[in-house]
């Protein structure tokens, strides 16, 4: 397979040309939205253009609108590994999540549980705390705090013959951390219990193949992988088509539409489409024997893994290095596999907040606070402290933009430079 080639990947994403106080603008903000390329914007422009429209007319714009909501469903079928009618859109995962959430509560009765866990972004535990109006008992598994991952001896234990859904993550928004979801599939099929992934913070990583996991849900949000702002569920074809979705009465009954409420983001599912061939361009750029969408898809995916874990390999060590930080989450280099190059950390004497600002004065970009996963920042006490700074990498990041990073993160921690801020 070919290395990565960042120049080229880079001139596709015309926002990193930016300069903040003349200083080049440098992107650590991933995992809350990464940028687009010149042909997701070209997409939208051009749907807006020429074919902007509601659905199932009989007229030209209509036709198109249409053929670009098929082929954003073929595109990310092709991304999952799944059908295409086995794709439903929406607004966000978060919207996504609690419509479903909703339809599964008509198939549980009082007392089936439910498996949550502490390491999760919100929007997979709250939208499953809510079955518990219906009598359904919520069990949340545990965290490692040393490491932050998910603690695999309490999962065993929390699922049982009761269980009738387990609803994990895929990868941790907050530390990076990503979970044996395979692992989590297995034990929930020895009860007969579904599974509900969450892969929004995954699905810019790595490969994803729905069918080899066996997973009967799995949530993302484009925004997270270069695309524009539009919600992703897989479902298997089954529960579309025999569960019933919360919907109008007028609006179709067709699979997987029935469980689309409203009008979608036309012109968002246009830039999807092109998110997904830019990687599918990459994939042939490192492979260029790749037979198909899906081939070159998986291979893009599998180069950005292996470039994203040496950008981890040159950042962590270094920041483990800087006195008074805290790194949380998988700190060893030997386990570089289940992590993301998205890092938490804190630094003593000072708030997430502070650092991020000063970060932000110098061009870098970073988040702060608890980034929706309340769960864990509670449990490793940082909650009432404003959480982690979190600086998250993706594949258009270099090398030479994490040793800037650090060079800045050295110079505003020297003394003198840097006056501390006490909680």
């Amino acid at each position: 397979m070919t290395p990565l080639d960042l120049e080229w990947i880079r001139a596709q994403f015309p926002a990193l040309s930016q300069q903040i106080n003349g200083e080049p603008a440098i992107f650590f903000d991933g995992p809350g939205g990464t940028q687009v390329t010149s042909s997701v914007i070209e997409a939208i422009s051009d749907y807006l253009l020429k074919s902007n429209s509601n659905v199932h007319g009989a007229f030209a714009t209509s036709a198109r609108t249409d053929a670009v909501i098929f082929a954003a469903r073929s595109a990310v079928a092709d991304f999952l590994g799944c059908a295409p009618d086995e794709v439903v859109f929406g607004g966000n995962m978060t919207t996504l999540t609690f419509a479903f959430s909703r339809a599964i509560a008509r198939q549980l009765q009082p007392g089936d549980e439910v498996v949550v866990t502490r390491l999760d972004h919100d929007a997979n535990v709250t939208p499953w705390l809510t079955l518990e109006e219906k009598g359904v008992v919520v069990r949340f598994v545990d965290v490692n705090p040393d490491n932050c991952t998910l603690d695999m001896k309490d999962f065993a234990e929390k699922i049982n013959s009761r269980t009738r859904l387990v609803a994990v993550g895929y990868a941790s928004n907050a530390t990076g951390t990503i979970n044996d979801v395979a692992e989590v599939v297995r034990l929930a099929r020895a009860v007969g219990s579904l599974v509900f992934i969450d892969a929004v913070h995954y699905a810019p990583h790595a490969p994803i193949d729905v069918r080899a996991l066996d997973c009967d849900f799995l949530a993302c949000s484009a925004y997270k992988f270069f695309a524009p702002h539009v919600g992703i569920l897989y479902s298997k074809r089954e529960y579309l088509a025999n569960w019933q979705p919360y919907k109008v009465k007028p609006s179709s009954e067709e699979v997987p539409s029935r469980w689309e409420t409203g009008t979608q983001n036309h012109e968002g599912l246009a830039g999807v489409t092109a998110a997904i061939n830019y990687l599918a361009q990459l994939g042939q750029r490192v492979s260029p024997t790749v037979g198909n969408r899906r081939e070159a898809l998986v291979a893009a995916m599998q180069a950005i893994q292996e470039y994203e874990r040496e950008l981890s390999k040159k950042l962590v060590p270094e920041l483990l290095k800087i006195p008074g930080l805290t790194l949380y989450g998988i700190k060893d280099v030997d386990n570089f596999a289940w992590r993301t190059p998205t890092v938490g950390i804190r630094i003593a004497g000072t708030t997430p907040e502070t650092l991020a600002k000063i970060l932000g004065e110098h061009g870098i970009f970073s988040w702060n606070g608890n980034f929706y996963a309340i769960g864990l920042t509670e449990k490793l006490g940082v909650e009432s402290t404003g959480g982690f700074l979190r600086i998250g990498l993706v594949h258009y990041n270099s090398l030479e933009e994490v040793q800037r990073f650090l060079d800045v993160l050295h110079e505003i921690l020297k003394p003198g430079n840097f006056k501390a801020r006490e909680f």
